[in-house]
């Protein structure tokens, strides 16, 4: 039982530094005999709980920010998730997610992990997701975080927070850059070109053409050998509509992006990252 009296400007105190409800800073106080400290860590436990009550429950919406550094030296994009649109639409949230992105910056981050042990004034970004979460009351996380470092990188924000992209290019090309960051938040290519394209995704493409062929009547009987020249005629196809710099430029179908990039000064993409909500 508490032996102190709990005022209600203890309690809003509380619940402006938490974001927790009036009922819970009430009970955290009582509980911890007034500590205001105590009373934050035993929100933060009540989190926890509420975390693991929640493991289940599916994180489809969220909140998706790409920015970069004042040089465009780097660039990262995280998404921070939730259970409904009515979280990701709520100012407040999108707000917390763009300090968390401001973070990741000032902090010069390299991966999820680094992320979570960020802090954003003196707090820990795990411990304030978590009190986000006692608040909120949905399940919410980082689930996504990317990074690019290239001599320029262009951010783009995409259907209300809900893609980002960073695209590296050679050299600084401001306008070049977005409009590469908006064919690939668009058509959502696999790669720079083809020779980029990871062997397995390569190999699982081809492996699917190979048993469709295999099973239409009309290239019944034809040898192993001829069928595999055919499959990589199929597989330029893909690469065609899969990877960035041979797609039709989304501003001028008539061009593929790699004439875009030539005729733009020459300027080369060194990689890409886009991250989309679900």
């Amino acid at each position: 039982m508490s032996t102190v009296t709990i005022t209600a400007q203890d309690i809003n105190k509380l619940r402006q530094a938490t974001g927790a409800g009036m009922m819970d800073c009430r009970k955290a106080l009582t509980e911890t005999n007034g500590d205001f400290e105590a009373a934050i860590d035993w929100l933060r436990k009540q989190g926890q709980k509420v975390a693991a009550k929640r493991s289940d429950r599916e994180a489809k919406e969220g909140v998706v920010v790409a920015q970069t550094t004042a040089d465009n030296k780097t660039g990262i994009v995280v998404c921070v998730s939730c259970e409904t649109d009515f979280v990701s639409k709520n100012e407040d949230f999108v707000a917390f997610v763009k300090s968390i992105a401001d973070a990741a910056i000032a902090n010069d981050v390299k991966s999820a992990e680094e992320l979570s042990a960020a802090e954003i004034g003196g707090a820990k970004i795990a411990d304030l997701v978590n009190d986000k979460l006692a608040s909120i009351g949905e399940k919410i996380g980082i689930t996504k975080f990317e990074r690019v470092d290239a001599p320029y990188v262009a951010s783009y924000i995409h259907g209300a927070y809900r893609i980002g992209v960073l695209v590296g290019l050679d050299k600084e090309a401001a306008e070049v850059g977005k409009d590469v960051a908006m064919q690939i938040a668009a058509l959502s290519p696999v790669a720079v070109d083809a020779s980029s394209v990871p062997a397995d995704v390569v190999a699982r493409e081809k492996a699917v053409i190979m048993d469709i062929m295999k099973e239409d009547p009309k290239m019944a009987g034809k040898p192993e050998e001829m069928l595999a020249k055919i499959a990589e005629g199929k597989l330029g196809a893909f690469f065609k509509e899969q990877t960035l710099t041979a797609q039709a430029f989304v501003k001028d179908a008539g061009k593929s992006v790699a004439d875009y990039l030539k005729e733009s000064g020459d300027v080369k993409v060194t990689e890409f990252r886009r991250v989309a909500l679900g």
